[in-house]
């Protein structure tokens, strides 16, 4: 059952410190060992109350200030973080901690077909698993919206086992007397027995090093600001796209399929995705095909791949014609690749 109205959360989430476009809650970040449960971690068996929030322990430190806390040099291209996006020496990604502009083209935005073969334009973010990583938001006892000024915990980035660009939002309860950013890491949400209280709302927020630029979104009223959050005592950057509501189903990323097809098929030498997507001649038009977009029943941005010969490029329009083209592997990775534009 949901707690909270999903566009509450994520409004509060992009203007104040967190990954979503709603007012009550902020998803971003993964939890050591798992998200935390209800009621507390480690270090909440019995300790006395903290100003309302029910078994907490009083968090003694002095809050950190974001604006001069190290941040975190993140790098999606490792072999660590990357599937498809791996940095080499010939392709020339981006190093360890640089600004990534991903509206420079191949391999970071692809032009694609919608279902009745509208044009349409996505960000690649890579391979991202269904299970989603936690992120978690704190509230004041007796409020519905996030502590002022808090910036959202994560605790994995790009490279750490269990990261994901996907997030859960995980509802933390702190003292009404408590202090922003005097909680800066999972451990210490753990340690104090703060009640956490997990929630179904998922949120697509790629980590990303710092100057980092996306500028395209598919509703206006979604920013392409980058938003901070915390990582062990260090900031961490992160894009938004809410460009529809995402839902848990049975703890996992919803997907929806995708149909592509490569220069050159799977299995044949330097076949599959190392060989780019085929298009249209003199132009960087694929034909790849999304079986849906964010206006209908069923969009997830994690699309499950299906990858159709290449020689059925030229017929494939439209989903119809995708169906029915040869598949040559039905099962492929879930990737992230929001569409941000529909014409």
């Amino acid at each position: 059952m949901r707690c909270f109205s999903h566009s509450v959360l994520l409004t509060t989430l992009i203007l104040g410190t967190a990954c979503s476009s709603d007012d009550s809650m902020s998803p971003n970040a993964g939890g050591a060992g798992g998200t935390a449960s209800t009621g507390g971690g480690p270090g909440a068996g019995g300790a006395d109350s903290a100003g309302g929030s029910g078994g907490a322990s009083p968090i003694d430190r002095t809050p950190l200030d974001p604006d001069t806390a190290p941040k975190v040099t993140v790098d999606r291209f490792s072999e660590k973080a990357a599937m498809l996006m791996v940095r080499t020496a010939e392709n020339g990604l981006p190093a360890a901690g640089a600004p990534v502009d991903f509206d420079t083209g191949e391999p970071f935005i692809t032009k694609g077909l919608g279902p009745n073969g509208e044009h349409v334009q996505y960000y690649n973010f890579d391979v991202q698993p269904t299970k989603p990583a936690p992120i978690y938001a704190l509230f004041r006892t007796g409020e519905d919206k996030p502590v002022d000024g808090q910036l959202n915990i994560v605790d994995v980035v790009p490279g750490d086992t269990g990261y994901n660009d996907f997030w859960q939002v995980e509802k933390v309860t702190v003292p009404a007397d408590y202090v922003a950013n005097t909680i800066t890491s999972v451990s210490e949400i753990l340690d104090a027995g703060y009640d956490v209280t997990p929630t179904d709302m998922l949120v697509n927020c790629p980590i990303v090093p710092d100057g980092s630029t996306a500028k395209l979104r598919y509703k206006s009223t979604e920013s392409a600001e980058l938003t901070r959050g915390w990582y062990r005592d260090q900031v961490v950057y992160y894009f938004n796209f809410f460009e529809a509501d995402l839902v848990a189903a049975a703890g996992k990323v919803p997907t929806s399929p995708i149909y592509v097809t490569f220069n050159v098929n799977p299995g044949d030498p330097g076949g599959g995705p190392a060989s780019g997507f085929v298009v249209e001649p003199g132009t960087a038009q694929t034909h790849n095909v999304p079986a849906t977009l964010p206006t209908d029943p069923g969009y997830s941005p994690l699309w499950a791949v299906h990858i159709y010969d290449d020689t059925a490029f030229a017929s494939v329009m439209d989903l119809d014609t995708a169906t029915s083209a040869k598949l040559l592997e039905p099962n492929g990775p879930t990737v992230n690749c929001p569409i941000v534009s529909v014409q």
